[in-house]
């Protein structure tokens, strides 16, 4: 498949494919790629597709997760790790309390986390359902254990979720927006935001994020954090007065003393949108590399595929299964 990396058309691959060994699928150890998947945005992107073309949605969300992840293997993925929000409020409700909440979401989508996580196990495809923490938190701490691994040399975070650039690294760790078919890579989200990955929190917690419900500085936009945080990287280095600024800072932005004394007169509360918009990090949460590799469906899936009204699943999966132990 080709992808946008940075304005670029580069090819997008899956790890090779070694000899069988018994049942066992055996991966070569140099090129390993590993997928995550997010899965909440992913069945978001399905029921409301379903609720917009008028047909009844009834499990279509969670079937169209499981066709897709099934695609993704199909196309060649081998490692593959899924999170969800198994309850859409995390610790960071606590600490604001108009963070994005459950009760925003409609009962016949919510109820269909369990179903869609049950499946997806069924697949034998790894799941993280998360509780106190996001599905975002997951995937960065399943980022966290597959950069630590030396045999994996991509990482798809597959999600069009701007919270997860900045787990971006280089071109080892990139996004993909699997829809759009859009790879980015740090230069893409360099030229997308104006800042590098690691400002990206900073980033958010000035100009806000609708999506998770918290709306950053007054005054702040993208361009004039993109420029202050280009020069400073983060919150804690941004000079307190505009005067100690840098000047080719100062002369990028009109309004530059306004936005000092906003910020010096919230700062606190910056300091809060950036422990939000901060993906935490807990890798004993997540499975390591080799629990990610797909070794096909367990048992009970023809049974959950039925359910979901994709009993075709089935056969396409064990298919799969089979030309890998071949």
């Amino acid at each position: 498949m080709l992808s946008l990396v940075a304005g670029r058309v580069v090819p997008s691959g899956c790890a090779h494919f070694g000899p069988a060994v018994g049942n066992a699928q055996v991966w070569d150890a140099v090129g390993m790629e590993v997928h995550l998947v997010d899965g909440t945005y992913e069945l978001f992107r399905h029921f409301y597709g379903q609720a917009r073309s008028g047909r009844p949605s009834g499990r279509a969300g969670t079937r169209g997760v499981v066709t897709s992840v099934l695609s993704l293997l199909e196309d060649g993925a081998t490692h593959v790790g899924v999170a969800t929000d198994h309850v859409i409020e995390s610790f960071r409700n606590e600490l604001w309390p108009a963070y994005k909440r459950g009760d925003q979401v409609p009962d016949e989508l919510r109820d269909q986390f369990g179903p869609l996580e049950a499946a997806l196990a069924a697949l034998g495809v790894a799941v993280w359902p998360m509780v106190e923490l996001e599905a975002d938190d997951a995937l960065a701490s399943a980022v966290a254990v597959a950069s630590a691994d030396a045999r994996v040399e991509r990482i798809h975070v597959c999600t069009p979720d701007k919270d997860l650039a900045q787990c971006v690294d280089g071109t080892r760790v990139v996004l993909v927006d699997r829809r759009r078919r859009i790879t980015t890579d740090e230069a893409g989200v360099v030229a997308k935001f104006g800042v590098p990955p690691r400002s990206i929190p900073d980033w958010l917690a000035l100009v806000g994020d609708a999506a998770d419900g918290f709306p950053g500085i007054k005054g702040w936009g993208q361009r004039s954090a993109a420029t202050v945080l280009s020069r400073y990287g983060h919150l804690e280095a941004i000079p307190v007065r505009a005067g100690e600024w840098d000047p080719d800072v100062r002369r990028a932005i009109v309004r530059a003393e306004g936005l000092a004394n906003e910020l010096a007169a919230t700062r606190d509360l910056a300091d809060l949108f950036k422990v939000l918009a901060t993906l935490r990090v807990e890798p004993d949460r997540v499975a390591g590399v080799d629990q990610l590799a797909w070794r096909g469906p367990r048992g009970g899936f023809a049974e959950i595929a039925g359910a979901i009204g994709a009993p075709g699943l089935v056969a396409r999966a064990e298919a799969l299964a089979d030309r890998r132990r071949s």
